[in-house]
Order: C-alpha cells, then structure tokens, then sequence
C-alpha cells in the first residue's frame, strides 16, 4: 500500500456526477465567463464564512493583492505578516510595490506572534497578515486588538482554513477582509486555480470587484488601472458541488487529526501539533516536528508514506527576499520549525488503515521507544 499525502482524485470522484451536470449546462448556454455558476458560488461561500460579500478571483494570490490594495495598502507602504508562510503571501505585498516587514511565529503552534507584530508596527504600516496555516486559525484577538489601536486594518490569509472557526467566528469573517485559495490541495480544492475575496464591507468588495475586471465596472469604462482575474465558471462548478460537502470533509479532517494525535502519544522524538484555546481547526495539513526531519522523510517515503515539507525555508532565507537583508537568527522560532516540520498524509478520504502505515513508518523511522498500543497497531 502506498498512502499520498494527499489524494485529490477521491474528492473529485464522489463530485464527478454533479460537476458534469453543471459543466454541461455551461457548455450549452456558453456560459464561460462570470453567468449563474460564479454568482451562485459567490453567493453560497460568502453564506458559508457568514460574510456579507464575496467575489471570486482567478487565484488566491490574486485574491490577496487585490484585498490588500481595496484596504489601502499602496506603494512604499508595509505590511506586517509572519516569516512562516508561503512565498504567495509575501508576493502579493511586493507586487503592490509595498514592503514584506516579516515576523517570528509563536513556538506552539507556528502562528504568527502577537507580541512580534506589535514591535514591528510603524508609522509606516498600512496593514496586518494573519495567516491561518496548517489549516490552524492565527491569534486573531490579540492581532485584531493590536491593529484597531494603531488604526490599521488586518487582512486574513485564509487559503488554508476554509471552514475553520475561533471562538464561533469564521475564518475569512474575522478581519476587514480575507483571501483564499481554491488550489486544487487545499480543503476546498478547484480543478484548477482559483480564488476568492471575503469581507463585510461593501466598499472593499466593490473596489475588489472593480480591480479584478479591468479597472471597470461598465464595459469599456475603466475608471482606475485593474487586473484581469476572474473566477472562471468551470471552477465556479467544481467549488459549488464540493462546497456542500466540505463540512463532512472537514469533519472527516478533525477525525483523523485526532486519531494521528492518539497514535503518536508517547511517541519519543515526535511533537504532535496543538490546536489553539478557541479555534475549531479543519487540519488542512497535520504537521509533526522531529530531529533528523530530512532522514526521515527519505525512510517515509521510502516505505510508500506520501510526507511533505511545508515550508522548508523561512521568507526571509529565500533568495526572492534576500534584498531585506534578514539572515540566519532573524526568526529563531520559524528556522527552527522550518528544519524539524514534517506534514503526514491528511485528506478527507484517509483511512485507519492508511494512517496505521504512516504511524508505523514514522515510529521506524524515529529513534527511541515506541508506545506499546501504537506499537500492536502498526
């Protein structure tokens, strides 16, 4: 048995009947830009974060330029966000012509550190960059409550976190405004990109709407220089019929979550991921910590365990973003995590069995004593 550390095929054969209903009634009204399918969809995520807009976007690194500049976010401007992130969330400061200004994440759970962005903030600071990693909602009160004090708004990086609560509030419902990513891998996965912007201000969501299309509102009246990105409709489809499932998927994330949680109890050399006070997370990726992660890996893999790495190298110690001159010693907490994490297999269609042989593999794999129930299951 080989077990992928994810499988997008399962997700897409228990949608394939309702997708290629949908896909044909594009097909036949001609429907492919914007129609029914994307307002439809619009419509029904904005329901399902409990935000009152939503306009979808051709990626989520899209979606997040696009949210930062609607806030106010211009060039020569900075942007607070955390060193342990993916490259996109970085990018879409830079391409606004606006400054990464990058923090340290806290030692628990590898989120963004309220006490490092409170330092960070100047009179320079156009917004705040929460990212929702691992599928794990940041410190959203504490950030919050710093940003409201220097009067600054806070945009989510909510690409990882669809359906994820903290304290009964939605993920992409908690700051100005957020962004996601339908990338196929994430929980709420597109069969291709996508991406989507969600925020309760309407002024937000129409200057979005209005960047997205070319600066226009009114075919060939282009008020301010935009962006073509639009959700295309055969990804409006693929979401929609995935959207009514995706709380069962989640459901099916936590399970499994939990019981990788239980199995590597007592497991030596192994650091399970905590979910934080107050977060329902939806675990789109579940990330272990070990010493001599890169052996490791190599001995998962090699037993057929599909692990990954999810970020191998901190902002800062990328040659994209070399020009800001933070070495090694920068962010203590994010170098260290970026040499020990290790993502297991986690997908909604992961079974027992599954998760029995990656449990048993990394326990091999770890140098140490094995629990004994841990040990009999394997």
């Amino acid at each position: 048995m080989r077990v992928p550390l994810v499988d997008i095929a399962a997700q897409h054969r228990e949608v394939a009947e309702e997708v290629d209903a949908g896909l044909r009634e594009v097909l036949a009204t001609a429907a492919f830009i914007g129609g029914p399918a994307v307002a439809k969809f619009e419509a029904e995520y904005a329901a399902f974060v409990n935000a009152a807009h939503c306009v979808g976007v051709a990626n989520g690194t899209d979606a997040l330029e696009l949210a930062l500049r609607a806030v106010g976010v211009t060039t020569g401007g900075e942007v607070v966000l955390p060193a342990n992130t993916f490259i996109a969330t970085a990018e879409a400061v830079s391409r606004i012509g606006a400054r990464p200004v990058l923090v340290d994440v806290d030692e628990d759970h590898l989120l963004i550190d309220p006490a490092a962005v409170e330092r960070a903030l100047t009179t320079r600071t156009q917004a705040v960059v929460p990212v929702h990693l691992f599928g794990q909602v940041a410190p959203m009160e504490a950030v919050t409550a710093l940003a409201a004090q220097a009067g600054l708004p806070v945009v989510e990086d909510a690409a990882q976190a669809q359906g994820a609560r903290q304290l009964g509030r939605a993920a992409g419902h908690i700051g100005a405004a957020a962004a996601t990513s339908f990338y196929p891998g994430k929980n709420l996965g597109a069969a291709g990109d996508a991406g989507a912007v969600t925020t309760d201000d309407p002024t937000i969501a129409d200057r979005v709407r209005v960047l997205a299309a070319h600066g226009s509102r009114t075919k060939y009246d282009h008020e301010v220089v935009g962006f073509n990105s639009r959700l295309d409709t055969v990804q409006a489809v693929v979401l929609r019929a995935k959207l009514t499932r995706l709380e069962r998927w989640n459901g099916r994330r936590r399970a499994a979550a939990q019981r990788y949680t239980s199995l590597l109890a007592g497991t030596a050399g192994v650091r399970t991921p905590a979910s934080a006070p107050g977060n329902e997370d939806v675990w789109h990726l579940y990330v272990v910590r070990v010493a001599d992660r890169d052996r490791i890996l190599g001995e998962l893999q090699g037993a057929g365990v599909g692990a990954g790495i999810h970020y191998p190298t901190p902002l800062h110690l990328t040659r994209a973003y070399s020009h800001l001159g933070l070495g090694p010693g920068s962010f203590p907490v994010a170098e260290r995590a970026a040499g020990a994490i290790l993502s297991l297999p986690l997908y909604p269609h992961l079974t027992d069995e599954q998760q029995d042989l990656v449990v048993a593999a990394l326990q091999s794999a770890v140098p140490g004593p094995r629990p004994a129930m841990a040990r009999a299951r394997g």
